[in-house]
């Protein structure tokens, strides 16, 4: 098992979804992937890996994701919750932006180049005059 810096585990459905998650964040956090099934084993594996920390449930807006929600609330009730939007479906299909505004709300360090700011937040947007129209005095 890998020696992780950060109290934080953050548990996901997939490889996928990981692997998207790890492109994103700049800090050091466990990602356990559940491999969309729960059984009393896996519930053991995890466990025992969960020691002290700060846990974050992030699966997929369907069906397998719900019952694995469900499932931590019910065995695990101090978990925190992190819900993406519908119309992506899955984590692993959710853009880059989207994950690393939604992870920093709740306090995961990401890579800031990811965030966008507004409208304007892509430099060569705003050079572009079909979104940006100088004002004249």
């Amino acid at each position: 098992m890998a020696v992780y810096f950060s109290d934080k585990v953050l548990i996901v459905e997939g490889k996928t979804d990981k692997r998207r998650i790890e492109e994103v964040l700049i800090e050091p956090v466990q990602i356990i992937c559940t491999h969309g099934t729960m059984g009393i084993s896996k519930l053991d594996e995890i466990l025992d890996e969960l020691n002290g920390s700060d846990i974050y449930i992030l699966s997929d807006a369907d069906k397998e994701g719900r019952n694995i929600r469900k499932w931590f609330k019910k065995h695990l009730s101090e978990s925190t919750h992190i819900y993406i939007d519908p119309k992506f479906g899955e984590v692993g299909r959710c853009p880059r932006d989207y994950l690393a505004n939604l992870l920093m709300r709740h306090d995961f360090y990401v890579d800031t180049s990811l965030i966008m700011k507004g409208k304007f937040g892509n430099d060569e947007r705003i050079k572009d005059n079909r979104y940006y129209e100088p004002y004249s005095i």
